[in-house]
C-alpha cells in the first residue's frame, strides 16, 4: 500500500485495516500516510496542501503532534520525529495527515452488546474548532450548534460504525464536521472508555464503566439495571434537559519557558464541570471553579498585548480574549474569522459581556428583571455586586426578597 521502502508495523497494520474497513462501508476518514524514512516523508510533504499534521508513532494521545503550516515546519517536525527522536517515541514511524482545522469537533459515546443492541449515550461538542486537542478544549454536552439533521446523521453513522467493527462494550467516536455542509471525517475511534467517557458518565448519569464491564462478560443492555436512575435499564438513551460544560485547567506558570499556546498536544492537568440551563450559565460557573482568580467570564480579567493574535492563535485564555474583543466593540464576524468558533457560541458570549456592561452602567440598585436575567446568565452574587458596586450582602437580600432562587 505504501510502497516498497515501507515496512509493516503495528501502526500501519492497525490503521490501514481500520481505514480500509471504513472505506468499504462508505465512512470517510482523514487522509494520511505513514513513513519510517525521513527522506521519503520529506518528498511526500513537498507538494502537499498545508497545513498538515505530523504525528510521532508510539506516544500517548496528544504528545508529539505538530500542526505544520509550511513546508519548513513539516520538515522540522519530521526531523524531530525520525532523526532526532526528541519525543522519545516507542516506535520509529511518523504519520502525516490532512489538517481539518476550523471544522467542528463532535463526539458520540456508544454502547453495544453481543446481541447487536446499540445506543448512543451522549453526544458532545467542542467549543474550540478542530486543531485543539479535546483535552485542551471547552466541551459542551449535549451539542449546541447541530441541527436535528446533523445530529441524527452523525448518530446513525456512529451506530453503523460500531456495528461494522463488531465492538462489544463502550466506544467513543469523534468526528470532524464541516460547518458549511454535511461533509465529515471520522477522526478517532476509541473502542474503550476514554477521558471523554468520564465526562459523559457524569453529564448523563449513565454509568458507562459499570455497563461496559457487564457487557464484556456477556450481559445484554436490557438485562443491566441503571444503578443511577434505579428505574430504567441500560437500554434507554439518556435525555438531557440541561447543559453540561467542561473547561480544562492549566498550571503552565509552574514551568519555566512554557507558553500559554494550546493546540494538538495536550498540556492541561485537570478539568472542571458545571451543570445549568443555559450556555452562559455553565461557562461562567466553570470559569469560577477553575480557581484562577476570576468570578466568571470577565472581559477585563487578563491583559492582552495583541488581542487579535490571542484570538487567532489559541491560548489558555482565549475565552477571555473573545470576551475582551466584544468589550472593545470588535465585530462578531471578525472574531469568528480569527477564532473559527461557531457564531452561536460567540453570540452567547456577547450576551454575557453586554449584560455585564449594562449592570456596570446602571449601577446599584438594579431592577429585579435585570437581576433575574443576570442569574440566568450565570453571574454570581459577588460578580453582580462588583459590577454594580452594591453594598455587601444586598444582592442576595434582593434575590430572596423577589424570590429569585
Amino acid at each position: 500500500v505504501f510502497g516498497p521502502t515501507r515496512k509493516a508495523s503495528r501502526i500501519e497494520g492497525s490503521k490501514v485495516f481500520a481505514k480500509e474497513l471504513m472505506a468499504k462501508h462508505g465512512i470517510p476518514t482523514g487522509r494520511y500516510e505513514v513513513f519510517d524514512s525521513y527522506d521519503d516523508a520529506c518528498r511526500y510533504v513537498k507538494p502537499q496542501a498545508f497545513p498538515l499534521v505530523v504525528k510521532a508513532d508510539g506516544l500517548a494521545a496528544g504528545k508529539g503532534v505538530t500542526v505544520a503550516k509550511t513546508e519548513a515546519e513539516a520538515v522540522k517536525a519530521l526531523h524531530e520525529c525520525l532523526v532526532e527522536r526528541v519525543f522519545g517515541a516507542a516506535g520509529d514511524q511518523v504519520l502525516v495527515e490532512e489538517c481539518l482545522r476550523g471544522w467542528k469537533e463532535i463526539e458520540y459515546e456508544v454502547v453495544r452488546d453481543a446481541r447487536d443492541n446499540c445506543i448512543t449515550v451522549c453526544n458532545m461538542e467542542n467549543l474550540d474548532p478542530m486543531g485543539i486537542h479535546t483535552g485542551e478544549s471547552i466541551v459542551l454536552a449535549p451539542s449546541q450548534t447541530l441541527n436535528d439533521e446533523e445530529y441524527q446523521f452523525l448518530r446513525e453513522i456512529a451506530i453503523r460504525t460500531v456495528r461494522h467493527f463488531g465492538i462489544v462494550g463502550e466506544c467513543n467516536i469523534q468526528y470532524a464536521l464541516d460547518p458549511h455542509s454535511l461533509a465529515y471525517r471520522v477522526i478517532e475511534i476509541n473502542a474503550r472508555l476514554s477521558r471523554s467517557s468520564a465526562l459523559a458518565s457524569k453529564a448523563t448519569g449513565y454509568p458507562l464503566a459499570y455497563v461496559a464491564a457487564k457487557l464484556g462478560i456477556g450481559y445484554t443492555l436490557p438485562e443491566i439495571p441503571n444503578t443511577i436512575t434505579r428505574r430504567t435499564t441500560a437500554f434507554f438513551e439518556p435525555a438531557l434537559d440541561y447543559i453540561v460544560c467542561k473547561v480544562p485547567r492549566w498550571d503552565l506558570t509552574k514551568f519555566q519557558g512554557a507558553t500559554t499556546d494550546i493546540g494538538s498536544e495536550m498540556k492541561s492537568v485537570g478539568e472542571v464541570m458545571a451543570i445549568g440551563r443555559t450556555f452562559p450559565e455553565v461557562i461562567q460557573k466553570s470559569l469560577r471553579m477553575l480557581d484562577i482568580g476570576v468570578n466568571g467570564l470577565n472581559p477585563n480579567a487578563f491583559e492582552f498585548d495583541d488581542l487579535r493574535a490571542n484570538l487567532k492563535n489559541a491560548t489558555t485564555h482565549r475565552i477571555f480574549a473573545i470576551a475582551r474583543a466584544f468589550w472593545e466593540d470588535m465585530e462578531l464576524e471578525e472574531i469568528h474569522e480569527l477564532t473559527q468558533v461557531d457564531r452561536w457560541f460567540l453570540h452567547q458570549i456577547k450576551e454575557i459581556v453586554d449584560l455585564g456592561a449594562q449592570m456596570t452602567a446602571e449601577g446599584w440598585p438594579i431592577t429585579p428583571k435585570i437581576l433575574e436575567e443576570a442569574k440566568r446568565h450565570g453571574f454570581s452574587d459577588q460578580a453582580i455586586g462588583q459590577l454594580t458596586k452594591a453594598p455587601r450582602g444586598s444582592v442576595r437580600a434582593m434575590r430572596k426578597e423577589h424570590d429569585i432562587l
